[in-house]
């Protein structure tokens, strides 16, 4: 199950890595592909809450029960993922703009891109250097077979459905290294 979550952490990063190079397109003053920014954040926003969201709660309720010296380090954690939301929903509706032709300051909006890599990356980092040691640490088998068991019911054909929805995304990450964060 920890091999499970390792894997979405870098699939995370994938797609981190494709708004990144987006937005270097953007700070060059060249139109980034704006569709695919859109087909980027609604698979983010559709993870979200389809699949990180209860995974998480799951995992923080457990280390509370067993590592609960590590409760400030889960607060924080949860706390900065709930921020990632909004500033990925205002992105959305940016793009949204975008895609429709009105006028939107570009500056501000790289900005607003930037700010959000910025702060996702950082939420990766401290999931990968506090969150999955502890669950390695804390977790037995038992408690990994219930967070395999609490995984949403047809998790599998949804991220199957999710790679048909977006074919240009699937193709663009199938060729993205797994940045370092």
């Amino acid at each position: 199950m920890l091999n499970q979550l390792r894997l979405d952490h870098a699939n995370m990063a994938r797609m981190l890595h494709v708004l990144q190079l987006k937005h270097k397109t953007l700070a060059n003053g060249e139109r980034p592909d704006f569709q695919l920014m859109r087909e980027v954040v609604d698979y983010i926003l559709s993870y979200m809450d389809g699949f990180a969201t209860p995974l998480e709660r799951i995992c923080v309720e457990r280390l509370k029960t067993q590592a609960p010296e590590h409760l400030p380090l889960m607060e924080q954690m949860a706390s900065d993922y709930r921020e990632l939301k909004p500033r990925l929903m205002r992105l959305s509706q940016d793009i949204d703009m975008i895609l429709m032709d009105n006028i939107l300051p570009m500056d501000r909006f790289a900005e607003d891109l930037k700010a959000y890599l910025e702060a996702h990356r950082g939420y990766l980092r401290h999931e990968r250097e506090g969150l999955f040691p502890l669950i390695d640490q804390h977790f037995n088998e038992e408690d990994m077979e219930e967070l395999r068991q609490a995984l949403p019911e047809g998790a599998e054909k949804e991220l199957e459905r999710l790679q048909l929805a977006y074919p240009e995304l699937y193709a663009e990450l199938c060729g993205a290294e797994v940045p370092a964060l």
